[in-house]
Parts: structure tokens; C-alpha cells; sequence
């Protein structure tokens, strides 16, 4: 018997809507899946951070960091100099160069005895800390439990406490002598001819007198410093969500602080974004309503196929030819008046940026292109009957009409490029440190690390469970947040977008 022609598309209508809606289903659960994986390897974290940072606190290593932080800036004002005499090698005699070298090595010499406190200070607090460790059962830092039976040697904790803190009274004297020290080295300093050498020592010596200035109240934040003071619940998520250190495996204190991390992806993605935007839209106009077809069947598939590029191949093309070219170009003498080059790392932001504009260049305008292609032609129509020419059209009707599908293309090529690992792990450099944005433009050619390429980089390297492994976990969450929020922004200015057209 034959079965009637509204059953058989009945049927057939059920399993379309069976095989789609499946797919969709596996694509929700999909998503929940990683969602609640991500939550259970980065489960236990903070928990863990707290009780990292109450150790930090109780052995007197945060005591030993607040001398630290003066020891290391001085140490970047040693760096800085440096840095000048790149620069004043192209432009200064000989004899300049020679009085300013025994200048420079004079300064960095001048906080020796500032160097010896802290390296006397850390001895202790290392010792310290480690003997807590074993009695807490912590001896590594990475999760791993002590051995059991491991005997715990006698702990003087407030002997060590007490010596610690006797250091302030030294440091008072030491920071006096090297305020002295420092004042009497300036009045010695070389002068400059060239211009930009000489505003550039002149903004190091302001640095100098803030770094001067700072040491008294270094001295008040020793003297005030207690280690039973508690260490609150929230420092273990604040100091994950705006620390400025990412540093593992160390002697001395762990941090992880997605911060140096999260600028990097977002400076990289700036750069990648501040490239392809002009080109993808520009491109998606000309094509949509400029070009020729046979412009169109040309340029519109070339540009789609920069999609199939590897992102691999971009990486090892922007280490061999575009870090190289870029570095080359710095040193080149007609850019001698750009303040911040020439620049001695090829692998930086703006490499990784020009790389990553190549791959957004195509998803931007292909979005872009439908979006203004998907304008009612009536529009266009009456724009032309009222007197418009081409380019008062596109600019006054066109592109206004069609701005959210720009927006959200645009979006979607930041969820691209925020999301790549291969060439920022290949060309950003991969120095966990936040640019200096004092050197304004220049910030853009330091190099950086990023989310993508943290995870990617030391995930096989660590001990599963350990602190260090929810770490990494916790920055995958935070990047898959990101990204998800950024494709629900798209998806929100696609929807206005269609319900403006329709």
C-alpha cells in the first residue's frame, strides 16, 4: 500500500528536524562539558593560593620583598641607563662615552650594600619558609605532599622573625648612605649634544629623584609590617585576577596573577585589530559595491584563502621575515627620531599583531561583505533618485545601514585573534612582563606573553593537581569567558542587525 504524500514528508520533515536538532544538542552538551571541566581541573586554586600567600606572609618573605622592590628599581634604573648608551653610542665622541660609562657603572655599584641586606634577609626567610613547608606537609609547592614520617627539624619561627625585622634599622642607615651616594654621583653626570640622548637622561634622572624619594617611605612600610596579621579569603581571587606576576617554579614565591597575561593578549589583539579592520572593511566595501564582477571573482576568493593559511606558517614567517624586517627598519638611520628605536627584540606586540591582522583580514570581511550586501537594494535605490553619488551612498546610507553586521564581523575577527596560540607563541616574544608604557608607541615593540600561549607552553610541563596546573586551568577559564562573552556581543548586534533590515 502506497503511503500518502503528506505522511511521506511528515516523515521526512521529522528527521531533518531530528539530525539538526541532534547536532544541536551535542553542541550544547559540548559546551557544558568544557565549561564543567574547566571548573573541575581549576577546582581547589584558590584555596590553594590563600595558603600560599599566608606562607609568604608568616615567613617573613613578604618582609623581604618590600627591601627587594628597592633593590630591583634600582636595578631597572641601572637597565635604563643602559638603554641610553645604545643610543648615545651613534651620536656622542669617545670621551663622552668613557665618562659616562664610569658614571653608570658607579651608580649600579652604589647600591651593593642595598643588594648584600636583601640577599642576607632572603637566607632567612627561605630557611623559614622551607621548615614550614615540611611541617605543613607543602615541601615543593606544587601539590605534591611531603614523604610520611619526614622529620620536622626544630623551628625558631620568632627568632627568625625577630632578626628579620632588626633589618629595618639597617635599611634606614643603608638607604641614607646610598641617598648620598647617588646625589654626589648626579652632580658628576656627563652632558649630551644630541637632543634626544639628552631629554632621555634628563627623564632618567627624574626617575632617580622618585626612586630617592621613595626610600623613606620603604623604611615606614618595614616598620609596619606584621606577619600575624591575617591574610584575607579574597587575596587568593585578587591576586589571580589583578596580580602582576606570573612567575612558577622559583625559590622563593610563586604568583599568579593573569594580569602581565591578559594585557598581552589585548595588546596583540589591538594591534591585529587597529591592521585588519581598515583593510577588511575597506575590502568588503570595494568589493560589495565597487568592484567589477571580474574584480569580484578575482579579489574575493584570495582573500577568503588567507584563511587556509597554517597558522604555523604565519609564525615562522613572522620570525624569519616580518620580526627581522621590522628590527631592521628601527635601526635604519631616517627613523632616528622615533624616541623608542631602535628596538633589540624582533619578536614583540607588533609582530605578533601584523601576523594575527592576516588572519582576521579575512573573517572581518567576509562578515563585513554580507552585512553590506544583505542591504535592501531599495535603500541604495532612493539614495541615488534623491541625488546621491556612489560615495555619499556608501558612506550615508550603506555602511550606517549595515553597521552592526560590521561590528559584529569585527568582534568575531577579536574572538579570532584573542583565541590563536601558534603565532603569538612563536612571535610575541614570551616575556611575562607588562609593557612600559611610558615609552608611549614603543610599548607596542616590547615583547609579551599571552593566555594562549602560557597554557600552551607550560601545560606538559606540570605536575597534575599542583597549584601551578589549576592555575593554567583557571586562565583557560578566564579565556574561554572572554571569548564567549565576545561572540555573544556579535551574535546580539547580528540579531538588531537583522531586525533593523527586516
Amino acid at each position: 500500500m502506497a503511503v500518502p504524500l503528506p505522511v511521506r514528508r511528515w516523515h521526512a520533515d521529522s528527521l531533518i528536524k531530528a539530525f539538526f536538532g541532534s547536532n544541536a544538542l551535542i553542541a550544547i552538551v559540548v559546551l557544558a562539558l568544557i565549561t564543567i571541566f574547566l571548573f573541575r581541573e581549576g577546582f581547589g586554586f584558590f584555596g590553594k593560593n590563600l595558603a600560599n600567600i599566608r606562607l609568604y606572609r608568616r615567613a617573613g618573605l613578604e618582609y623581604v620583598d618590600i627591601l627587594r622592590d628597592s633593590a630591583n628599581s634600582h636595578a631597572a634604573l641601572s637597565r635604563s641607563l643602559n638603554d641610553i648608551r645604545k643610543r648615545a653610542a651613534a651620536t656622542e665622541s669617545a670621551d663622552t662615552l668613557s665618562r659616562f660609562d664610569e658614571f653608570s657603572t658607579a651608580f649600579s655599584d652604589s647600591a651593593e650594600n642595598l643588594n648584600g641586606l636583601v640577599s642576607d634577609a632572603g637566607d632567612k626567610a627561605v630557611a623559614l619558609r622551607d621548615a614550614l613547608a615540611l611541617l605543613i606537609g607543602d615541601v615543593d609547592h606544587s601539590g605534591e605532599n611531603s614523604e610520611q614520617g619526614a622529620a620536622t627539624p626544630p623551628i625558631d619561627e620568632a627568632g627568625t622573625i625577630a632578626a628579620l625585622r632588626a633589618n629595618t634599622a639597617t635599611f634606614a642607615t643603608t638607604a641614607a648612605a646610598l641617598d648620598r651616594t647617588i646625589r654626589d654621583l648626579l652632580k658628576t653626570a656627563p652632558s649630551f649634544q644630541d637632543a634626544i640622548t639628552k631629554r632621555a637622561f634628563e627623564y632618567w634622572t627624574k626617575k632617580v629623584d622618585g626612586y630617592l624619594a621613595s626610600l623613606p617611605a620603604t623604611t615606614k612600610k618595614l616598620q609596619a609590617w606584621n606577619p600575624e596579621r591575617p591574610v584575607p579569603a579574597y587575596r587568593a581571587v585578587t591576586s589571580f585576577l589583578f596580580g602582576r606576576d606570573w612567575i612558577t617554579a622559583s625559590f622563593w614565591q610563586d604568583w599568579y596573577g593573569i594580569i602581565p597575561l591578559f594585557v598581552g593578549s589585548f595588546l596583540v589583539s589591538i594591534v591585529a585589530l587597529a591592521i585588519a579592520v581598515p583593510f577588511g572593511v575597506a575590502s568588503a566595501i570595494y568589493v560589495s559595491e565597487v568592484a567589477q564582477p571580474a574584480e569580484k571573482r578575482f579579489i574575493k576568493p584570495y582573500v577568503e584563502f588567507i584563511a587556509a593559511i597554517p597558522s604555523v606558517v604565519l609564525g615562522f614567517f613572522g620570525i624569519a621575515v616580518v620580526g627581522q624586517t621590522i628590527r631592521h627598519v628601527s635601526q635604519s638611520s631616517f627613523f632616528h627620531w622615533v624616541s623608542f628605536f631602535p628596538i633589540s627584540e624582533r619578536l614583540n606586540i607588533f609582530t605578533a599583531g601584523s601576523l594575527l591582522a592576516l588572519m582576521a583580514v579575512s573573517t572581518i570581511f567576509t562578515l563585513a561583505e554580507d552585512a553590506l550586501r544583505n542591504v535592501p537594494r531599495g535603500f541604495v535605490e532612493a539614495s541615488y533618485a534623491l541625488g546621491a553619488n556612489r560615495l555619499q551612498t556608501v558612506g550615508r546610507v550603506i555602511v550606517p545601514a549595515s553597521l552592526s553586521g560590521i561590528v559584529s564581523a569585527i568582534l568575531l575577527g577579536f574572538g579570532r585573534v584573542i583565541g590563536e596560540t601558534m603565532v603569538v607563541l612563536l612571535c610575541a616574544g614570551n616575556r611575562i612582563a607588562i609593557p612600559d608604557f611610558t615609552q608611549g608607541l614603543g610599548a607596542f615593540f616590547q615583547p609579551v606573553h599571552t593566555m594562549t600561549g602560557i597554557i600552551a607552553q607550560e601545560m606538559g610541563e606540570v605536575v597534575r593537581g599542583s597549584i601551578h596546573y589549576r592555575a593554567l586551568f583557571m586562565v583557560g577559564l578566564a579565556l574561554f569567558a572572554i571569548t564567549l562573552a565576545t561572540n555573544y556581543a556579535a551574535q546580539k548586534l547580528v540579531a538588531r542587525y537583522r531586525m533593523s533590515i527586516g
